[in-house]
């Protein structure tokens, strides 16, 4: 099932839709991401099949070009650019305008026909080629998080730490200096030296324990056990 479907005009953003889908599929799967001149098998009804891809999709991408909007075809019913994105309104599926260059404008209604007009209250997002890697990304990365289908085939996906319910940071024996425990901790932090400096720094709702001369700093709503222990001129 294509989860993404790119929408271009052959001659306005036609070169940068090969990128795109091969960027996607590269990180989503081929068969995750439609576009017509690869998806549509010779002698299958075209039009029968753009319809059906859009249906399936959770994206629309509107690829938008420096003269997309001055185009006549988008004041023509027949036209397919026009048709697909109008297919995706009905359908409630998401329409995601890409602006292709550093200089293309975001469309305005009033430059665009009036069924198109919604698409120029679409958030956008940005082409350039001289951001070539990080734009792929940026794309990439909104529609992991907009489309549910696509998060579990991610590849770029990043991995979270898994929380283990617990964390103990142990310090026993004499030592002299600091010892410091920055990040997120989840689980009891334990310190225990009679001569450290015991630093913790970072968001936690846990209970910080701290033997030993020095301080103890969490973040968030702890608890916070702290023993001081003698003087040197006590301990000789």
């Amino acid at each position: 099932m294509p989860d993404v479907f790119i929408n271009y005009r052959t001659g306005d953003g036609e070169q940068f839709s090969a990128t795109l889908e091969s960027a996607l599929s590269a990180r989503f799967g081929a068969d995750r991401v439609f576009r017509a001149s690869k998806d549509i098998p010779p002698g299958a009804p075209f039009d029968q099949s753009l319809i059906h891809g859009v249906r399936r999709s959770g994206a629309l991408l509107a690829l938008i070009g420096p003269g997309w909007a001055q185009h006549p075809g988008l004041r023509r019913p027949e036209d397919w650019v026009r048709k697909e994105i109008l297919e995706a309104f009905a359908n409630g599926i998401r329409v995601i305008p890409i602006l292709v260059g550093r200089r293309t404008e975001r469309p305005s209604r009033d430059q665009l026909p009036d069924p198109l007009a919604h698409l120029a209250d679409c958030q956008t997002l940005r082409y350039d080629h001289q951001s070539n890697a990080h734009d792929l990304k940026r794309i990439g990365d909104a529609l992991a998080t907009l489309v549910p289908e696509l998060a579990a085939s991610d590849k770029d996906r990043v991995k979270r730490r898994p929380d283990p319910g617990s964390t103990t940071n142990t310090s026993t024996g004499d030592n002299r200096g600091f010892l410091v425990q920055s990040d997120t901790v989840a689980g009891d932090i334990n310190n225990n030296s009679p001569h450290h400096n015991g630093i913790h720094i970072g968001p936690s709702h846990r209970t910080v324990n701290q033997s030993g001369d020095g301080a103890s700093y969490a973040e968030g709503d702890n608890t916070n056990h702290h023993t001081f222990g003698r003087k040197d001129d006590e301990r000789r």
